[in-house]
């Protein structure tokens, strides 16, 4: 089964967001799980971003950003052409109940994950404060789509060209510093870098902190084993246990670790796809 483009724009220099036909994910998506595509017979699975979805139309929209081969290919696509595979949704929901005051921290293309989370909580009640971060203005995502279901929205740039200049965990402190008692739960979701900052600001306030892990992922069900990572002490994947954690217990420097296993092959994989589209 084909999943034709119905859409494609640009977000950012290198962030993509595509809308796709996919009536089973449409259908049965709920807010925090993804879905693994194939662009054609002989590329390889990727776990996708799904930020938003239409049972309506029976299309979902996926938000990528170039970082590998498979993302450049996927980039270089246009409206009218298919996936072959769209193998969703994956993963466990997010928790959406009422936690009173709820922030939510996207960093990079961890801003289109946390959006559908952002907007399920908004609908179950809770006060939403929203801090985004990007390194800067011209990659920021999505703003104005999670600014219309947040009470309050932060914006931080690494380079200061939008909002607080700094990291979206100098924002997270700030906040916290001021309304720690009335924070009911803390969701972030970016680099594991990030999320771990995150959870090291959170943890003196005992504030309940979930992270969502993009971890290597190949079949997305639990066969491969390729998402491990600890939670703990033990180990979990990230495919059928997750992709939400209690930040507190990962062993981020393990999914770092794990992460920038296959960064040099990917690089190599990556600069010969990229000649070879030149060379046409």
């Amino acid at each position: 089964m084909s999943h034709k483009i119905i859409n494609k724009k640009q977000l950012s220099a290198d962030t993509y967001q595509i809308e796709i036909k996919a009536d089973h994910v449409a259908k049965n998506f709920k807010a925090g799980q993804f879905v693994i595509i194939r662009i054609h017979e002989k590329s390889e699975r990727i776990p996708l971003t799904v930020s938003n979805v239409d049972p309506k139309k029976g299309t979902i929209t996926l938000v990528y950003q170039v970082v590998g081969k498979t993302t450049l290919e996927l980039s270089a696509l246009k409206k009218g052409e298919s996936l072959i595979n769209c193998v969703g949704p994956l993963g466990n929901p997010s928790e959406i109940e009422s936690f009173g005051k709820v922030i939510c921290v996207g960093g990079g293309t961890g801003i289109a994950c946390i959006y559908p989370i952002v907007k399920a909580l908004a609908k179950a009640g809770n006060e939403i404060i929203s801090i985004l971060g990007a390194r800067t203005d011209k990659m920021l995502i999505l703003e104005d789509e999670i600014k219309e279901f947040s009470h309050e929205l932060y914006v931080s740039t690494d380079d200061g060209s939008k909002g607080h200049h700094g990291f979206v965990t100098d924002v997270l402190k700030e906040i916290i510093i001021k309304k720690h008692k009335d924070i009911g739960r803390v969701i972030v979701i970016g680099p594991p870098q990030m999320m771990k900052a995150a959870a090291e600001v959170t943890l003196p306030y005992e504030i309940k902190t979930i992270a969502s892990l993009n971890t290597i992922m190949v079949d997305g069900t639990g066969m491969c084993g390729g998402c491990r990572t600890y939670v703990n002490g033990e180990m979990k994947l990230a495919c059928i246990d997750g992709p939400e954690f209690d930040a507190h217990k990962v062993d981020f420097d393990a999914v770092i670790s794990r992460l920038s296993m296959f960064q040099e092959k990917e690089t190599l994989a990556y600069d010969d796809f990229k000649k070879r589209i030149k060379s046409k």
